[in-house]
């Protein structure tokens, strides 16, 4: 029997996650709450409506079929929580796209078939197919069957994770996967634990072994303005990666932007970080230039 999983989206034609041009499908679930996470739809491991105001029309067809009355006259809360099972009669019922659902459960067969439509991409470019999230090791054995059927039909394999997983979860899918994208957030874990609500002792053990297994890693640091941007951060990161003993890994920094903070207004989540800006480009450089000073190459992510 299949493993399954719950997918927030599949998405085709991407060139920032992983090498060539890659589809990657998004999982539902993760043991982090970073304060800038730019996929709240699927921090949890479950299926999530969302409103968006700006697309609704007032036509009222969603009230009329919600069996809970969870549908609100409110133009901008649309959708009371506290009542909402998520069963999403709602959404079907929308005909101009303003309540979407987040999470479909799909089997590894079923995900495979369509991310395998796209193989002359990968086979031209050097792509393949990346699993994200969330954190998609929390379904390590839905992304085991996934990344077996890609090997079979010699398509390249990549993992974006935060780390936070058991071993276990990496040791299942190691033999079938070819990269592995690595976040460093914070080197300091009383500040992880702060900012993810996790501290890192985890998350770096995990970092030594893949390391030590030889496997591809790209380690990769969302470049958070104030947090871990600080020269004692940089220094604490680079030392890390150097006592890791492979002078070839390279961090790649992921600067801070806003461009998730609408999925919060559409799941009623307050976003905490709303006075932060993202850093100039000229700062951003900064850091990257800090780094290399420090013996770690580094490149900013476009």
């Amino acid at each position: 029997m299949s493993a399954t999983a719950l997918i927030a989206n599949i998405q085709g034609y991407s060139i920032h996650d992983g090498p060539g041009i890659r589809t990657v499908v998004f999982l539902k679930g993760c043991p982090l709450r970073c304060r800038w996470c730019a996929n709240p739809e699927n921090l949890q491991d479950k299926v999530r409506t969302g409103f968006l105001a700006n697309l609704c029309q007032h036509c009222g067809r969603c009230a009329k079929v919600c069996p809970r009355g969870a549908i609100l006259p409110d133009p901008d809360k649309r959708i009371d929580r506290s009542r909402c099972d998520e069963c999403c009669d709602c959404v079907e019922a929308c005909f101009y796209g303003a309540l979407v659902r987040y999470g479909e459960p799909k089997t590894a067969e079923e995900t495979f078939d369509k991310v395998r439509r796209d193989k002359m991409f990968y086979d031209t470019s050097g792509g393949g197919v990346t699993v994200s999230g969330g954190e998609p090791l929390t379904h390590a054995d839905f992304v085991a069957e996934l990344f077996a059927l890609c090997r079979g039909d010699g398509i390249n394999t990549c993992v974006e994770t935060c780390g936070c997983v058991p071993r276990s979860a990496f040791e299942k899918v190691l033999p079938l996967t070819d990269t592995f994208y690595f976040d460093l957030k914070l080197m300091d874990s009383e500040k992880h634990r702060e900012y993810t609500g996790h501290g890192n002792e985890e998350i770096l053990e995990n970092a030594r072994f893949l390391a030590g297994s030889g496997a591809s890693l790209l380690f990769r640091q969302p470049l958070i303005p104030g947090v871990n941007s600080p020269e004692e951060n940089v220094q604490a990161t680079a030392e890390f990666i150097r006592s890791l003993g492979r002078p070839e890994l390279q961090l790649q920094l992921i600067p801070y932007h806003r461009m998730g903070t609408s999925k919060y207004a559409a799941l009623d989540i307050p976003y905490t970080l709303e006075d932060m800006k993202p850093m100039t480009g000229e700062e951003a450089e900064a850091v990257r230039a800090l780094y290399e000073s420090c013996g770690v190459t580094c490149t900013i992510s476009k």
